[in-house]
């Protein structure tokens, strides 16, 4: 079995995969670190591979984010900048602390061959003229530069079934169009469950592993290589018995 680290846990996809992980027999212990983490009352009864770490992402160094020798680096850690409050400070949550906590999650061990699975936006382009795909696009490379074994990345489209904290207005009438395309096309919207279930496996199986039907893609630079999947092949990695 595998050791599996989720930053990100209490995000609208990151809840469902901490349950996704916790109720599966691959992974030996759970490590839920993040700047809140789970409530007890809201954890499933399965827990006792859970190890749950408050941490600052201003401080890394005292986080203690390689100690667990993690094999697996789940993250669904992202903002808005409505929430951040400023562009600047969007960039800081949804790009920096991503970046830089995935780096102070690698052991630094080569014989250590540690995989990393990022929840990343269909549109994600570094080049983008928009801030929020923008950001996406260069978090990508971002951890892609950092040197794990494996690094892969999920584009999903509209996510259905969100439970936020806060609504959002422009999401909820895209809802409605993308659940009308959705009988056309399997590329504009995911529930996330099944989203949840998908990073999980693409966890488990790693690049190499994952089936055809997936659709899986190389992209990034030449100091930067990563695999996406696309919401289509996330369909096809969560709903796969």
């Amino acid at each position: 079995m595998s050791t599996a680290l989720i930053l990100g846990s209490t995000g609208a996809t990151g809840r469902h995969l901490l349950r996704e992980l916790l109720s599966s027999n691959e992974w030996s212990k759970v490590g839920e670190y993040g700047r809140r983490v789970t409530p007890e009352a809201d954890l499933p009864q399965n827990r006792g591979k859970l190890e749950q770490k408050t941490i600052d992402f201003e401080n890394l160094e005292a986080a203690g984010l390689k100690d667990g020798r993690w094999d697996v680096v789940f993250v669904t850690l992202g903002t808005t900048r409505a929430k951040a409050g400023s562009a600047e400070m969007f960039e800081k949550i949804d790009r920096e602390y991503v970046v830089n906590a995935c780096k102070a999650a690698k052991t630094g061990d080569p014989e250590h061959k540690q995989r990393v699975v990022y929840l990343s936006s269909g549109g994600a382009n570094p080049s983008s003229p928009f801030l929020y795909a923008k950001s996406k696009g260069l978090t990508e490379l971002g951890i892609a530069r950092l040197g794990y074994a494996d690094t892969i990345v999920f584009r999903p489209g509209l996510l259905k079934g969100a439970k936020r904290a806060d609504p959002r207005l422009a999401e909820t009438i895209v809802g409605y169009v993308t659940g009308a395309m959705s009988y056309f096309t399997s590329s504009v919207e995911i529930h996330v469950p099944v989203l949840a279930k998908a990073i999980m496996k693409a966890g488990v199986l790693g690049s190499s592993g994952l089936p055809p039907a997936v659709g899986a893609t190389k992209a990034g630079q030449e100091d930067a290589w990563f695999t996406v999947i696309g919401n289509k092949g996330a369909l096809v990695l969560g709903q796969e018995k």
